[in-house]
């Protein structure tokens, strides 16, 4: 007799066969809670997560209530790069997470004026222009911003819409909580999210 057996005989025997078998049964049901939960709960919360967009500042990219999976694993093995759409907890202490783009890397100076974002940093000391062919506005304002060695510019597409490092500030490292992966949903638009090209050669 295996295991198991032994063990529901023995429940039998204690409880009857009618409330035996019940709780034959709510045991096993416990056991494969666990069992899933103990393969669930880490991927959760130290591998993927859901995130459901919130507000506009990404159009015409990234649309309200779109369902994203987040990759927490990546940047703990690689630098991020510019481009990725990160989501992290902003600067200001709002208990809420922001959904952005990737403009300005760690030690990188930024520049914004006249519509055009530059960086400049050790490959390009006189500055290099973002090419920004998923977006179709100009970018207003003027920002010069220096980035220390933990921090990163983040710009949301819809730029007119958007609350990023233009108001909030750069954003520390620690505050990323991974980049955005998959879209779920829509399914006419589900897939992988890839940063774009920039044509920049470092």
């Amino acid at each position: 007799m295996s295991f198991k057996e032994k063990k529901d005989s023995a429940i039998f025997q204690v409880f009857g066969a009618t409330l035996g078998g019940v709780v034959v049964f709510v045991l096993e049901v416990l056991q494969v809670v666990i069992i899933a939960a103990a393969i669930i709960i880490p991927i959760r919360y130290f591998l993927i997560q859901p995130f459901i967009v919130k507000g506009a500042s990404m159009e015409p990219n990234f649309q309200e209530n779109e369902y994203l999976i987040i990759d927490e694993l990546s940047y703990r093995f690689r630098d991020i790069s510019r481009g990725e759409i990160i989501v992290f907890e902003p600067p200001t202490g709002v208990d809420q997470y922001y959904i952005k783009r990737v403009i300005g890397l760690p030690g990188e100076t930024v520049e914004i004026k006249d519509g055009t974002i530059s960086v400049y940093n050790s490959e390009f000391p006189n500055g290099v222009a973002i090419d920004e062919e998923y977006i179709d506005e100009f970018t207003h304002g003027e920002e010069y911003v220096v980035l220390s060695d933990s921090e990163y510019f983040v710009m949301g597409d819809n730029r007119d819409m958007s609350l990023d490092s233009r108001a909030i500030g750069p954003i520390p490292q620690d505050n990323i909580v991974g980049r955005v992966w998959v879209r779920g949903l829509p399914f006419s638009k589900a897939g992988v999210i890839s940063a774009p090209d920039y044509d920049l050669t470092y």
